[in-house]
C-alpha cells in the first residue's frame, strides 16, 4: 500500500485499513509513504517492482506526474488499484476507486450559501494542484456559489491538504482580509488548520469553516460547533474494498475490473452529525 502522506489521519485510516484487510485476506502488507513528494513515489515503486510484490494498493501524489509509475508496475506484471486520488490515464491502473468529490462539494456548495447567506466574503484554500480532487472538489462548490454575485471569493491559495500549511495560509490571508464569513476547506486538516488561525486570531465565532473528508476531528468539530460542514468520504470502506479487488485478481484471476469505480459520499452538518463518526456512519 503505497499512501500519499502519513502527515493526515485520513491516509493513515485509509492505509491501515487496506494492509489490514489484505492481512485478513491472507497476505503479507507493507505501508509506504510518499510524503507528497513524487520522487519518494517513485523509489518506492523502484522498491517494489524490484522485491517482486504481487499487487500494489496505490493513493497517487500527483494525477500526471504518478502515471509513468503505474505504467513500470504494470510492465512488470503488478497489477495497480489506485484508490480516492486518481492519474490521467484509463490503461496504466487495473481499477480506480474514487469519491464522488465533485457532487460532494455541490452539495456543500448549497449548503455554504444556506448558512453564510448570499452576501459575503470568504477565503478558498485549496489541496495539491496536481490532484484533481483539488479541482473537482473547487469546481463542485463554485458551480453552486458563483451564482449568487454578492458572495466574493477575496482569496484563493493552495495549502496542500495540511493542517500546518493552511494554518500559516490563512494567518497570512487574516493580515490582508481581516473582514472575511467564511473559509472553504478542500479538505478537513486545512479546516483544522483554518480553524486554529482564526482561534488565535480572536475570529472563530465570526467565521464559518466548511472541509471536506470526514475526519474524526472535523466531525468532532462539527458536534461541537466549531466546524459548520463537512462531506463524508469513506476510506475504510475504500480501502478495503481495493485489498479485496486485489484479492479478486491474485486469486480468482478476475480481470474485468471497471476503470473509474465512483463511491458516494454524504453531507455531514450541525443537524446529522449524530448519524457519523470519524471516517463513516455511526454502526
Amino acid at each position: 500500500m503505497i499512501v500519499s502522506t502519513l502527515n493526515n489521519p485520513w491516509f493513515v485510516k485509509l492505509g491501515e485499513t487496506a494492509c489490514d484487510r489484505a492481512v485478513e485476506l491472507g497476505y503479507e502488507a507493507t505501508l509506504f509513504d510518499s510524503q507528497n513528494d513524487t520522487a519518494k513515489e517513485s523509489a518506492h515503486f523502484d522498491n517494489i517492482i524490484a522485491a517482486d510484490y504481487s499487487a500494489i494498493l496505490f493513493n497517487p501524489t500527483d494525477a500526471d506526474g504518478s502515471i509513468a509509475n503505474v505504467k513500470r508496475a504494470k510492465d512488470a506484471g503488478i497489477p495497480v488499484f489506485c484508490i480516492d486520488r486518481e492519474i490521467n490515464s484509463t490503461d496504466a491502473a487495473t481499477a480506480q476507486l474514487l469519491s464522488d468529490n465533485y457532487s460532494g462539494c455541490v452539495e456543500l456548495g448549497k449548503h455554504f450559501v444556506e448558512e453564510v447567506g448570499e452576501q459575503g466574503k470568504y477565503v478558498e484554500l485549496l489541496g495539491l494542484v496536481g490532484d484533481n480532487n483539488t479541482w473537482n472538489r473547487s469546481k463542485g462548490f463554485h458551480s453552486v456559489v458563483d451564482r449568487y454575485e454578492g458572495l466574493k471569493m477575496v482569496a484563493q491559495q493552495s495549502a496542500d491538504f495540511d493542517r500546518n500549511k493552511a494554518l500559516e495560509v490563512m494567518e497570512s490571508i487574516l493580515q490582508s482580509q481581516d473582514n472575511i464569513d467564511a473559509v472553504f476547506c478542500g479538505n478537513d486538516a486545512m479546516a483544522m488548520g483554518a480553524y486554529q488561525a482564526l482561534l488565535a486570531a480572536g475570529k472563530a465565532d465570526q467565521v464559518k469553516v466548511f472541509g471536506y473528508d470526514g475526519s474524526e476531528d472535523v466531525v468532532n468539530s462539527i458536534s461541537e460547533g466549531m466546524i459548520v460542514a463537512t462531506v463524508m468520504q469513506y476510506p475504510k470502506l475504500m480501502a478495503r474494498t481495493s485489498a479485496e479487488y486485489a484479492h479478486e485478481y491474485l486469486a480468482n484471476s478476475k480481470r474485468d475490473f471497471e476503470q473509474k469505480i465512483p463511491v458516494n459520499v454524504d453531507l455531514v452538518t450541525r443537524d446529522n452529525v449524530s448519524d457519523f463518526t470519524g471516517y463513516g456512519k455511526r454502526e
